[in-house]
């Protein structure tokens, strides 16, 4: 019987670097793009130009792409002990480390280019945030709450896109930012469920082991932060109702999860799962901010 590690050596090399840049996993690259939308079509009231949102889209797809594969080469020995990362490319070996650089070089190359069309103050965010999406995977291995890191980075896609429409930041754009990362580390410390026990035997740091038997608490908070933050935008920005609907929803499927993670015998797969909703979260979120910031 082939195993799915032969399976995946037996790949074309075109599928393989798919693999690498994990854009056979959609959600993880939408759940980027959907702060960065927040902030376009919130900063332009709802009526961002069409080709800002299509570079910010493509930013956000350059960026997290080479933010998988940077992060891959610092962990491929960490990935190769992980049951759910085990079969990565360069885990595997079925990717060679000089084929993953120059696959990180590209693509922060394209998210370069692209950068060149947002405004100046867009663009010296974008350069700041690499040296943190850098240095993220190194976080585990030093700090407690690796996620956090993870979550700035996140928060910096609010801010470049916000200020591509601007040209500055203002008070309601932080409390974007801070929903932002407080959404990222709640839904961060779930996906961080997957792995406890492979982190612990391998001494890695994470949020699902640093808050230990208090993480749903945790993410409750993490969540329920999120809401409040989002309450002060809607207020700041006089949104209308469908952006107060839309978070009265997300809010309870936030409850929900965090009642789910209660339970200990949720299965391997459902942590995967409760990421995945954040995606759908993260999009009601976004029309409801899109239609209430519509003035009728």
């Amino acid at each position: 019987m082939i195993t799915q590690q032969e399976s995946h050596k037996r790949e074309p090399s075109w599928l393989k670097i798919i693999r690498l840049l994990r854009w056979h996993k959609p959600a993880g690259r939408l759940i980027l793009m959907i702060p960065a939308l927040w902030a376009v079509f919130l900063a332009a009231r709802a009526t961002p130009p069409a080709p800002l949102v299509f570079v910010i889209i493509l930013v956000s797809l350059t960026s997290s792409a080479a933010g998988c594969v940077i992060n891959d080469l610092w962990d491929r020995n960490i990935d190769s002990q992980v049951q759910r990362t085990h079969t990565r490319p360069l885990a595997s070996r079925t990717i060679s480390v000089k084929v993953a650089i120059v696959v990180a070089l590209i693509s922060l190359g394209c998210t370069g280019i692209l950068a060149l069309y947002l405004k100046p103050l867009s663009f010296c965010l974008l350069v700041a945030a690499v040296p943190v999406i850098v240095l993220y995977p190194l976080a585990k291995r030093v700090f407690p709450v690796p996620q956090l890191v993870l979550a700035i980075a996140w928060g910096f896609g609010v801010l470049v896109s916000w200020s591509a429409v601007s040209e500055h930041l203002e008070f309601s754009t932080w409390l974007l930012w801070g929903a932002t990362v407080l959404w990222t580390l709640g839904f961060d410390t779930i996906y961080a469920m997957s792995d406890r026990e492979d982190d612990r035997r391998i001494g890695v740091n994470s949020s699902a082991l640093f808050f230990g038997e208090y993480t749903s608490v945790a993410v409750g908070i993490f969540f329920a932060g999120t809401a409040l933050l989002l309450v002060g935008l809607g207020v700041c920005l006089e949104l209308q109702v469908s952006f107060w609907i839309s978070l009265s929803l997300a809010t309870l499927g936030w409850i929900w999860q965090c009642v789910r993670l209660l339970d200990p015998q949720l299965p391997y797969p459902a942590y995967g799962q409760m990421f995945d909703q954040n995606v759908w979260i993260g999009f009601l979120l976004l029309s409801g901010m899109i239609v209430g910031s519509l003035k009728f």
